[in-house]
């Protein structure tokens, strides 16, 4: 009977270690995950500071929207969004800048570096770079006229970035339909992510120097002939590679599903969209669906921005809270 009574005992502490130490897994996990009004309380005025921010820049270079939207993008492509994309080159450390998808293309830099010195002042060592991308990415769509979602925070900045990834990792704009998808799913985000994340396309501008191979009538039947006339005009002059088109002509500033009308048109300025319609019958589907449905564009949009946030996030421990987005601290 002693013997018996020792042995439930045994098993009752046993569960109760079992239980405490499952619930120490369960706390430990909700701490790293991202969460909604992270900080309401440590820094309330985050967010609004940063959509100020924002609109000003936007109000001032209505390209800037594409361009803060195009940040978190190839941020989150390379080890996940981590703010790498931010890094400067030093002497002993090369980062994700000069790598040939961000050279002389990615821009709003100095928007980012604005609104991490005024929360630093008001709020410092709180709100990091990777955040701040995940936000501006959404309030330049807003301010655009797209969707609205509410962003998940906690991210941590990394301490380091990859020339080399950023090279492999980034979509091109030349790339098939095989390749877009074996990119993003590398990545972790689907086939359907892929073709609702080029949506952003309605957004911004690209060099004569990227889309050469529209120039040439390249991509199929599906090509309006007056559209490329224009594109051909506009490169040829003597400083055609560097001269900027509307990926949107019909509605450039505007965020709204007319990228995927004008695909259907023969009006896609890169190769890697107009591959869209051209080259796969099931990108095709979904062009045409959201061609036709813009409500359902933006609540897809909003899906899989959220899930290219979370893609590969330093949160608890792991990385740092940089005081200057440029460099490690």
């Amino acid at each position: 009977m002693g013997k018996c009574l020792i042995l439930c005992l045994c098993m009752i502490m046993l569960s109760i270690n079992v239980a405490h130490a499952m619930n120490e897994t369960c706390i430990d996990d909700i701490s790293i995950v991202l969460q909604i009004d992270l900080y309401r309380n440590s820094c309330p005025e985050a967010e609004s500071i940063i959509f100020s921010h924002v609109e000003n820049a936007v109000s001032q270079d209505s390209r800037m929207a594409a361009s803060l939207l195009r940040l978190h993008f190839h941020d989150c492509f390379v080890n996940g969004c981590d703010g790498s994309v931010l890094l400067d080159d030093t002497e002993d450390f090369v980062g994700e800048k000069t790598a040939p998808p961000n050279l002389n293309s990615l821009r709003g830099f100095e928007v980012i570096d604005s609104i991490k010195s005024e929360l630093e002042s008001v709020c410092p060592q709180t709100v990091s770079c990777a955040d701040i991308l995940a936000t501006v990415a959404r309030d330049s769509v807003v301010i655009s006229g797209g969707p609205s979602w509410e962003v998940e925070m906690g991210r941590k900045d990394s301490l380091g970035a990859s020339k080399e990834a950023a090279a492999n990792n980034i979509p091109g704009p030349n790339s098939t339909v095989p390749i877009l998808v074996a990119k993003f799913e590398n990545v972790g985000l689907s086939f359907k992510d892929m073709i609702v994340l080029s949506g952003a396309h309605t957004l911004g501008m690209a060099r004569c120097s990227t889309f050469s191979a529209r120039l040439q009538g390249s991509n199929g039947p599906d090509i309006n002939l007056d559209f490329l006339q224009n594109l051909q005009q506009l490169c040829s002059q003597t400083d055609g590679n560097s001269r900027l088109a509307q990926l949107d002509l019909v509605s450039p500033a505007t965020f709204d599903n007319q990228y995927y009308i004008n695909l259907l048109s023969g009006e896609g300025l890169l190769p890697s969209d107009q591959v869209l319609v051209t080259d796969d019958y099931q990108t095709r589907q979904l062009v045409l669906s959201y061609a036709e449905d813009p409500l359902a564009f933006f609540e897809d949009f909003k899906t899989s921005m959220l899930k290219m946030g979370n893609l590969g996030v330093l949160t608890g421990t792991n990385g740092q809270i940089r005081t200057n987005c440029r460099v490690a601290n």
